[in-house]
């Protein structure tokens, strides 16, 4: 195929890209080398062009005989404000939405889009009883006296359950309300058009290359940077949040099973690795393979974190043929000493 592949400069989308060369296909890689993700002076790399993709005359160049489109450009992280939201609005939902114009007028009708975990906002839980149960969002005060879980009427915590694809939308975040946008542009799109998107919702992905500490960061990379400027992991709460850590090569993996499968309309699936590990675990975990200082755990909290979320793997098994291959354990072991991407640039980019 030719695979129009955005965002591939980025962290993903340079996995995916060598994964689509590898597998035989031609990219067309195009980035807008936004400072905030690849520093004030980056150059776009060999193969990837510096292309705005709100830009429709650029898009119409670069979609030419394309067959498919791999969407993988997104300004990432929660947001560290709320004035963040104009670039997630700007640069994801816009976007997309532009591309997605651009890509009718082209008649393409194949997308994969990269989603994300975080359009569940709080994953699925348990009561005492085994009975599935909706908790609210946790209170200030019950962070701030140290109770993380939530608990059920008889004062038990909630014990957490694997999310599938059918369970509630509740975005919790500036960059997961952008993720459920994008995710809702693309399934009217399919609609309107008897085109096919797979939307991948990412859970936590590491691995090699990922860049280095910043406030958009993925916490494993958080952990590194702490480990070699010889401290010691701080992990919030009291470590037990269960999560779900796929690696990037499972990512890139799955991307181009989506890619040579179409599937009908719209259809979400979860990328995870199905081996739930929690935040304690992978502090512990990286600190052991550097050889770093122990993690301490400290009680803080971020107010819009959820307390687990954990993916059921098993619909992209049965739709794609995907199981990841990477273990957690393993694959964190691995990214103690793997190359990171040097320090970027700060904040949230512009959104004009």
């Amino acid at each position: 195929m030719r695979v129009l592949l955005t965002g591939a400069a980025g962290f993903i989308g340079a996995h995916i890209h060598r994964k689509l060369r590898d597998a035989g296909h031609e990219v067309v890689g195009i980035d807008l080398m936004l400072a905030a993700a690849h520093g004030g002076e980056a150059e776009p790399p060999y193969g990837v062009e510096r292309v705005d993709i709100r830009d429709p005359e650029g898009l119409d160049t670069c979609l030419r005989g394309v067959d498919a489109v791999c969407h993988q450009a997104a300004v990432v992280g929660a947001g560290v404000s709320a004035q963040d939201a104009p670039a997630y609005a700007s640069h994801n939902d816009l976007g997309t939405a532009v591309l997605l114009a651009a890509m009718d007028r082209a008649r393409c009708r194949h997308l994969v889009l990269a989603s994300s975990m975080v359009v569940y906002g709080e994953g699925s839980y348990r009561n005492s009883l085994g009975a599935a149960a909706v908790p609210p969002s946790r209170r200030i005060a019950d962070l701030d006296d140290g109770r993380f879980d939530h608990l059920d009427a008889a004062g038990q915590p909630l014990a957490w359950d694997p999310v599938d694809e059918d369970a509630p939308l509740r975005p919790r975040s500036l960059y997961a309300a952008g993720k459920l946008a994008q995710e809702n542009y693309a399934a009217a799109w399919a609609f309107a058009t008897g085109s096919t998107v797979t939307a991948l919702r990412y859970h936590n992905v590491y691995g090699d290359h990922m860049p280095r500490d910043t406030p958009y960061s993925g916490v494993a990379a958080i952990f590194r940077s702490m480990l070699e400027a010889g401290e010691s992991p701080r992990v919030f709460e009291d470590g037990c949040q269960a999560r779900d850590f796929v690696h990037v090569s499972d990512v890139a993996a799955a991307n181009l099973a989506a890619l040579e499968r179409p599937l009908d309309g719209f259809v979400p699936l979860n990328i995870a690795s199905g081996q739930p590990i929690t935040i304690g675990e992978v502090a512990t975990v990286l600190a052991a393979a550097h050889g770093g200082k122990a993690p301490v755990v400290t009680g803080e909290y971020r107010a819009g974190d959820v307390r687990h979320i954990v993916a059921s793997p098993e619909r992209a098994r049965r739709a794609l043929d995907f199981t990841a291959a990477v273990a957690p354990a393993a694959g964190l072991a691995d990214f103690a000493s793997a190359p990171l991407r040097a320090v970027v640039g700060r904040g949230a980019p512009a959104w004009r």
